[in-house]
């Protein structure tokens, strides 16, 4: 299995995020041996076995508190494939933090505590991985050594997040019962969880489909310039990143939102000229006539443009302390542009009890999730994020305090 996974892991506090990931790294031979040195002096002095959350809890607060604050990033490699991990808070109050790790991910790992079973935070984070379009989802009941690796508890757990995943359209996810302290199911299958014939969370990880397809051409302009240095020396072209797609040259493109077209005359990259660049690269585009293009504005293909729109259907994760008002002015941040918008309608909020659209709210709190009609002072070129998550995905930000406020997906455009 080639390519790079980047998976998440949430959880409610002490579900056992931080000792899961200590122990994949740990049983996958993914740590140095001065780390594992490090780490097994610091239990020896605490008088107790190795604390695997050790390896993740970077902040002196995660290691006095026992919890995770901020998004822990921690890289490691199989011989299948290589692994980035992003281990996300489970504490209701840095749920932004939750967010902003899973936003790129390809595979969210959910743990559940077996002893306390699905809770509002499993569902809150239930909720963002189908929010944010996550393509693959493992409920990972973790601490089964706590209920003595028993059969019916898991059924029941996974009963109820069905429930959860069927109320919400998450349609893709596996369930995995496991031990994070004892090492069952996780890298080896342990003696203990026989009565479970699925794979481990490693086999799962490993065999996680991460190839998608090219998409259509989305390059936004991050910067125009005439390059006196480098490869792209005495070159007028427009600096980005292809987004999705392919770009190359001699093809026919359209500049967004002038819709004047042009053909590609060359592309450059850090090393010199290229025939395409795809999806993922920093490249400087030129094209063989000159169009009059600023940062914020996009190329594409003819034949499958973006959508040019003052109104936005969209789906938001609240972030901020302070509520969302209806008609205020915010700043929308949509790949490399900024415009000022309204919110000008809240649809609904996620009730995370009943898992049900609650059409009598006026506002959204601190973690809600609401759907909501949005108004940009000039038209963003986006489109809906269930096709394109570089394109249809967006922050909205405090003009007073230039705090981002909340997170948003785009359901439709007008």
């Amino acid at each position: 299995m080639s390519g790079t996974l980047r998976f998440t892991t949430a959880g409610s506090v002490d579900d056992g995020k931080s000792t899961l990931i200590g122990r994949l790294l740990l049983d996958a031979k993914g740590l140095l041996q001065d780390q594992v040195a490090a780490a097994t002096r610091a239990s020896e002095r605490r008088g107790a076995a190795l604390d695997l959350s050790l390896f993740t809890d970077g902040l002196t607060i995660e290691r006095e508190q026992g919890i995770t604050v901020d998004v822990a990033y921690r890289y490691f490699a199989t011989p299948r494939r290589r692994f980035i991990i992003a281990d996300t808070p489970g504490h209701e109050q840095y749920t932004r933090n939750m967010v902003t790790g899973s936003s790129n991910a390809d595979l969210s790992v959910i743990l559940v505590d077996a002893v306390r079973g699905v809770s509002t935070q499993t569902r809150r984070h239930a909720a963002i991985a189908a929010l944010l379009g996550i393509p693959e989802v493992v409920l990972a009941v973790n601490k089964m050594d706590a209920v003595g690796f028993s059969r019916a508890v898991f059924d029941e757990i996974t009963a109820d997040f069905a429930a959860v995943a069927h109320s919400i359209g998450l349609r893709r996810y596996a369930a995995i019962p496991l031990s994070a302290l004892e090492g069952d199911m996780v890298v080896d299958r342990g003696d203990r969880l026989g009565w479970y014939e699925g794979p481990t969370l490693l086999e799962v990880l490993e065999g996680a489909n991460v190839e998608r397809a090219d998409g259509d051409l989305r390059f936004p302009v991050q910067r125009v310039s005439q390059s006196r240095f480098g490869p792209a020396k005495d070159l007028r072209g427009f600096q980005g990143r292809v987004e999705s797609g392919r770009i190359a040259v001699g093809d026919s493109v359209v500049a967004w939102p002038s819709r004047l077209d042009a053909r590609v005359a060359q592309i450059v990259g850090p090393d010199g000229a290229l025939a395409e660049a795809r999806a993922g690269q920093s490249v400087i585009v030129v094209l063989d006539r000159q169009i009059d293009l600023a940062r914020g504005d996009l190329l594409s293909h003819a034949h499958r443009p973006p959508v040019a729109a003052q109104r936005v259907e969209a789906s938001l994760a609240w972030l901020d302390r302070e509520p969302l008002e209806l008609g205020r002015r915010y700043l929308l941040k949509h790949t490399t542009q900024t415009v000022r918008a309204r919110v000008e309608r809240l649809e609904s909020r996620l009730d995370l009890v009943s898992l049900q659209p609650d059409t009598t709210v006026d506002s959204l709190g601190a973690n809600d999730l609401g759907r909501v009609s949005i108004t940009v002072a000039r038209p963003i070129i986006a489109d809906p994020y269930a096709t394109n998550r570089a394109t249809g995905s967006f922050i909205l930000i405090d003009e007073a305090t230039n705090q981002t406020v909340a997170g948003g997906i785009v359901a439709a455009l007008e």
